[in-house]
């Protein structure tokens, strides 16, 4: 199936998966903060995540099945395509009954020389009302559904030239060290954008690059758990011609830990001296 067409069909079935997360997400639950297993905060939506993964695999194998990124490990191969499908990204937002929490789903490709390409990403907003979806080569677009009806655009990042005229956004995370240096990082930069947002998941937050929201994004210290969202936002953010890499200004290495910035682009010099 062509990408452009694969996009369209996997996104329905993470708008279905989305709707039936929601749903559960409106019924009263307990909000007592409880750590476990190997991904931090999965505990919170842990029943929820189960059957959003399972219905997903089920319903996007049925479109054009795949081998799962995640599950093949070592053994994906060159010229091989790979489903790597997410948790609930955003889990304590979707916890409290905050609005920004997203479904995701990528698809990579491992290219000759072996490394893991995302090539299409679909990134949903079931409590916003808003899809992104994007292809390699085919572009990127957000859709808005209202009581008005469903909006289709075309996005692309800002041009704001200056960290003065800036709106950035950064990710922290569960852990204290990795949180104090997103801390260090926010507080060697304040005073110097328009504002410094913290809303979240990173799946969002790339994709609000993407369509000119913020201007930039910095996290550091993103895990494999973390793969799934920001594999999906970084497909949606390149293809809008947005720029997504390391603070050190090397390419994602997708089997390893990683501080990742996005921006627009005209900003990163400015910006890259306090990502250290």
């Amino acid at each position: 199936m062509e990408l452009r067409e694969l996009a369209v069909e996997v996104a329905k079935v993470v708008e279905e998966a989305g709707r039936l997360a929601y749903q559960d997400q409106m019924k009263p639950h307990d909000l007592n903060i409880r750590h476990g297993g190997g991904r931090p905060g999965t505990r919170y939506s842990s029943e929820v995540d189960e059957r959003l993964m399972r219905y997903c695999h089920e319903r996007i194998n049925a479109i054009e099945p795949h081998p799962c990124w995640e599950e093949v490990g070592s053994d994906r191969k060159p010229g091989g395509l790979y489903w790597c499908i997410g948790h609930i990204d955003g889990a304590i937002n979707y916890r409290r009954n905050m609005p920004e929490w997203t479904v995701t789903v990528s698809l990579f490709e491992v290219d000759g020389d072996g490394r893991d390409v995302p090539i299409l990403g679909i990134v949903h907003a079931p409590a916003l009302g808003v899809t992104y979806m994007g292809a390699r080569g085919k572009g990127a677009i957000r859709i808005r559904t209202n009581e008005l009806g469903e909006k289709r655009e075309k996005i692309m990042p800002s041009t704001t030239a200056t960290l003065a005229d800036a709106v950035v956004s950064f990710g922290m995370s569960y852990f204290p060290e990795e949180s104090k240096r997103a801390l260090e990082t926010t507080s060697a930069i304040a005073g110097l954008p328009t504002d410094i947002k913290r809303v979240g998941p990173v799946s969002m937050d790339l994709c609000k690059v993407a369509d000119g929201t913020y201007d930039a994004y910095f996290e550091p210290s993103l895990h494999s758990w973390d793969v799934p969202g920001v594999s999906a936002g970084a497909v949606v953010l390149r293809e809008a011609q947005g720029r997504l890499e390391r603070w050190d200004g090397g390419d994602i290495a997708w089997g390893d830990n990683n501080d990742i910035v996005a921006s627009n682009g005209p900003i990163m010099d400015e910006l890259r001296p306090y990502l250290g």
